[in-house]
């Protein structure tokens, strides 16, 4: 049984988590500092290091628990349908925490980043709920369930970036219906 201490240490951390994941999607991981996650949490800054070492370790716990929410939103459904998929994915871009993955991507890709291993997980997470959720496609000769996933993966972290980058400019709802249409039927 959970002590009142152990439950205010894990409201602690989990107040820092989503403080963290909102300001590293706003600012940037390497812009926001303890000062800026410790007061938009509401908590001590020293709580940072105890609960998770250092800005990395808390980082590490924002990608955690953002690969769960991702797990979470794009979990099998009893349908399976592209589409019902297709519908999951605009409502995720249009999340405003989805904006953080955008925004750590550019530190990702760089060879010796420390959360490079973290986007690998997450890539290969979503291509596997991804190919989970269209087995009964039918694809054109040629093309693989693998390489339509990863397309469709691809993709989509594409028209998220530019979405994020200028609004105005990608219409969400346009793309949507032009990705549905470009999907092999049912086979």
């Amino acid at each position: 049984m959970a002590t009142r201490r152990d439950q205010r240490s894990e409201e602690s951390r989990r107040l820092l988590v989503t403080a963290a994941a909102e300001l590293f999607a706003e600012k940037g991981y390497r812009q926001t500092s303890f000062i800026d996650i410790a007061d938009k949490a509401g908590i001590s800054r020293g709580s940072i290091p105890w609960h998770f070492g250092n800005k990395l370790g808390l980082l590490e716990a924002v990608l955690d628990d953002q690969l769960d929410t991702v797990l979470a939103t794009f979990a099998p459904a009893a349908a399976g349908r592209p589409g019902d998929l297709l519908d999951q994915v605009a409502d995720f871009i249009r999340r405003p925490r989805t904006r953080l993955f955008i925004t750590l991507l550019a530190e990702a890709v760089e060879a010796d980043s420390p959360i490079r291993a973290h986007y690998a997980r997450l890539h290969a997470a979503l291509r596997q709920a991804v190919r989970a959720r269209i087995p009964a496609v039918a694809l054109p000769p040629g093309a693989t369930p693998e390489g339509f996933t990863a397309l469709l993966v691809g993709a989509v972290i594409g028209l998220h970036a530019q979405w994020r980058v200028a609004p105005e400019a990608v219409d969400l709802d346009a793309v949507h219906t032009t990705i549905r249409a470009l999907l092999p039927a049912d086979g």
